[in-house]
């Protein structure tokens, strides 16, 4: 016989709480209350980071209608109410509903490409037990999306229940960011980002939940947390590595490129793509792969303009399953690529981000105005995109050949107007949920040619960038 998951008080906790729910859903029936505006904004929310299509598990679903909203490959519920779940069935058959109780998972059938806690933490008996459960559903890309109500609101809401505006609540777990990040942890599982959501959840609420709840100091008033979260992955197997090089008159630097890459992984491919250069860069870059014939190198003819459009060609006929890039300029050594190598294989990050900002610069490696630039967009972005970000601008990043695909599949959602590629994988990568991880190196001077970056006409599009990013990001 299988034993209980509580003691005594653990139990009747439960059984407290499952006749509670089974009498609100029975209330469902015919009384709706305010709650609805505020769900309808959970909702979009969950929207704007969950793709359709996917495997997602919700905890504690109630009534399936934030699951379904979500357009799941497989959406799995799970609720220990019975009365929930038979209107959930006949709400949306098309989902797959479970009676479980989120404190034993072990019959459910994952892993799960999301799983949601929404307004479920609040009413359990053992947070971190559950947090656990959810580990075990995990693979090493899962996005884990949990929001809760925050103390703030707890004297309005029960003014509202007993008014009889939204629905009564027993004894809530009033928790803050730091203890769910920290029984996250506990679990296995690290916080990527949060947010404050839904300053305003009756109608009208529009500006106040779209636009003020991002700014101080109306955050500090929202109703609802919402933090994204991600298993703690062990280090994984070798893997391939394709190195794309985009080179515009950079012929003085090849054959420098050849003898200081390290190899990495399993193999590491080389890419160069040459971009209508004024001097015999394209020359040069054959001479040297034929005198190494021993490193796995290709040589690709830039058919558009600007260093985005060859990294993605470049990425188009890589084979690795690790995309790389090197800026042909030499200002980042390639000594240090095994150090963004390593990041992402343990699984420290999923988009290893090159920083240029940490250590003391050569003397004419970055001009103060770019430096300064630089700076700016650091502070911009790292507010946008909930995670820190110092420095933008840097050539050298790493991510996973599989993410880089989701990306590009979803570039058309920031548009296709950044000459460098930067922000295209940055806001793409933000946009999945992915863990962004800054690696410091030291940023030398060029030793040949000259930077192919205009000051003034690219920083007025980077300001551009900032606030389309904003309405695709933060303000949704």
């Amino acid at each position: 016989m299988k034993s209980p998951l509580f003691d005594e008080a653990g139990q009747a906790y439960q059984q407290t709480r499952m006749a509670h729910w089974d009498a609100i859903a029975r209330k469902r029936d015919t009384w709706r209350g305010l709650g609805g505006w505020y769900h309808r904004r959970i909702a979009r929310v969950y929207s704007n980071h969950v793709t359709p299509g996917q495997d997602v598990l919700e905890i504690g679903c109630g009534m399936g209608d934030l699951l379904a909203n979500l357009k799941p490959k497989r959406g799995v519920g799970i609720d220990f109410s019975g009365e929930m779940l038979s209107r959930a069935k006949a709400r949306h058959p098309e989902l797959e509903l479970h009676q479980v109780d989120a404190h034993d998972l072990s019959g459910l059938h994952g892993p799960f490409d999301t799983i949601i806690l929404s307004d479920t933490v609040n009413d359990l008996w053992d947070v971190q037990l559950v947090f656990e459960q959810v580990r075990s559903l995990c693979k090493p890309d899962t996005r884990v999306l949990i929001n809760f109500y925050r103390y703030f609101w707890q004297v309005p809401l029960t003014i509202a229940q007993n008014l009889g505006l939204a629905v009564p609540l027993l004894n809530q777990n009033w928790l803050t960011s730091e203890d769910i990040d920290n029984m996250l942890r506990l679990a296995g599982i690290a916080t990527i980002r949060s947010s404050q959501e839904v300053l305003w959840p009756l109608p009208l609420g529009g500006l106040a939940n779209r636009y003020l709840v991002r700014l101080w100091p109306f955050n500090g008033f929202s109703l609802s947390t919402l933090i994204i979260a991600r298993p703690v992955a062990q280090r994984s197997e070798e893997h391939n590595v394709s190195l794309v090089i985009p080179a515009r008159n950079e012929a003085g630097n090849i054959r420098a490129i050849f003898d200081r890459i390290p190899k990495m992984g399993r193999e590491t491919e080389l890419i160069f793509v040459e971009g209508h250069s004024q001097d015999d860069t394209y020359a040069t870059i054959e001479k040297e792969m034929a005198a190494h014939p021993d490193l796995p190198s290709r040589l690709l003819r830039q058919a558009g303009i600007g260093k985005a459009d060859a990294v993605r060609m470049g990425f188009e006929h890589a084979k690795g399953d690790m995309l790389m890039i090197l800026d042909a300029d030499l200002t980042v050594p390639p000594e240090d690529l095994p150090r963004f190598y390593e990041a992402l294989v343990s699984r420290k990050g999923e988009f290893i981000n090159g920083v240029r900002l940490v250590y003391p610069m050569e003397k004419e490696a970055m001009r103060t105005l770019n430096y300064i630039g630089n700076k700016f967009f650091s502070l911009a972005f790292s507010w946008l995109l909930g995670q820190p970000i110092k420095d933008t601008l840097c050539g050298t990043k790493v991510l996973w050949r599989e993410d880089y695909q989701k990306i590009a599949f979803n570039r058309s959602y920031f548009g296709d107007f950044d000459p460098f590629g930067d922000f295209d994988l940055i806001f793409g990568a933000a946009k999945l949920n992915r863990k962004i991880v800054d690696l410091p190196v030291r940023y030398r001077e060029r030793t040949y040619g000259e930077t192919n970056i205009s000051r003034w006409r690219h920083g007025l599009m980077l300001i551009r960038m900032v606030f389309f990013a904003a309405r695709r990001i933060k303000f949704v």
